[in-house]
């Protein structure tokens, strides 16, 4: 990882270019973030900063995490990130906003998918189902058909895309271009779509 921020997703809108286009984008409440930890070689074995987002309520934070917070002089924070190789002089309590990213400038990723649940494979995999009703068959469209023989193997090969529980899984985008920084509000359009539910904590790394 290089230097980024954690932020919230908040939803998606769309903007007009500068040649009139309409771009969708996603609307991002990026910040403000505060250092609660640098790792050093010598002492944690790598080198590493932590970085912690969005306010939360003493009465539910344990007593070694308000230890940990307090050492950074700051609020009990809900999400806490690691980021390596952060390549920027950062000190213990340093405060990090939106303003750290430029406009036309390209940004990675990381969220969680919405979960979906136990899915069929037409959703999870994408198959395309059993042909139309005229073969014989009324109840089989959206099944994953065929298998495998049957006296041998007589068994089905492990990793065989089958129905389960889909989404919930991180995942990065890379390369999103970041269309307008807006600092007084903390947010940031990036354009595109991001993983992930309204509300839900994305890592946004330069």
């Amino acid at each position: 990882m290089s230097q980024g921020l954690i932020g919230r997703k908040i939803g998606m809108t769309s903007v007009f270019g500068e040649d009139g286009k309409n771009i969708p984008c996603t609307v991002i409440e990026a910040g403000p973030c505060v250092i609660t930890q640098v790792k050093t070689m010598e002492v944690d074995g790598y080198e590493a900063v932590q970085i912690a987002f969005d306010d939360k309520k003493e009465k539910h934070t344990s007593r070694p995490m308000m230890g940990h917070f307090q050492k950074a002089n700051t609020t009990p924070k809900r999400k806490l990130v690691e980021f390596r190789d952060w390549g920027a002089e950062s000190n213990l309590g340093d405060v990090l906003t939106v303003d750290i990213f430029n406009e036309d400038r390209w940004v990675d990723i990381t969220g969680i998918t919405k979960g979906k649940g136990f899915q069929g494979v037409v959703k999870r995999h994408g198959f395309g189902g059993v042909g139309g009703q005229t073969h014989g068959q009324h109840n089989r469209q959206r099944h994953p058909g065929s298998m495998g023989a049957s006296s041998y193997p007589s068994r089905v090969f492990p990793g065989k895309r089958l129905a389960g529980r889909t989404g919930g899984e991180q995942v990065k985008i890379l390369n999103l271009r970041i269309l307008k920084v807006i600092p007084e509000s903390n947010l940031l359009l990036v354009k595109g779509s991001i993983p992930g539910a309204k509300g839900s904590y994305l890592i946004i790394e330069k």
